[in-house]
């Protein structure tokens, strides 16, 4: 398998991974999917908000390889309609009875 690498200066990844996950809508805390709504709300036994299990880093390399998986799939699925297209017989025989 080919590794596809990006080298960020160290002064802008913060800036990289903090605009991704602004524009992706990546968020410190997550709704609890253990929280019991019938339960008094507790920060320690019974929290309606967690912290998100995927830290910006996780979530900025899935987002990344959303993005070129998205890519390849648009490019490709490109190519076969007009190769679907090109090998489609469109001709049609429409005559008028009366002539």
């Amino acid at each position: 398998m080919a590794i596809f690498e990006l080298a960020i200066a160290d002064g802008d990844v913060a800036r990289v991974f903090n605009a991704i996950c602004n524009n992706y809508n990546w968020n410190e805390k997550v709704a609890n999917p253990s929280f019991d709504p019938d339960q008094e709300e507790d920060e320690s036994t019974n929290p309606a908000f967690i912290d998100n299990p995927e830290d910006q880093a996780q979530f900025v390399h899935r987002i990344v390889r959303q993005f070129l998986g998205e890519h390849v799939t648009a490019y490709e699925t490109h190519l076969a309609r007009e190769a679907a297209a090109a090998a489609a017989d469109t001709s049609v025989d429409i005559s008028d009875p009366q002539v």
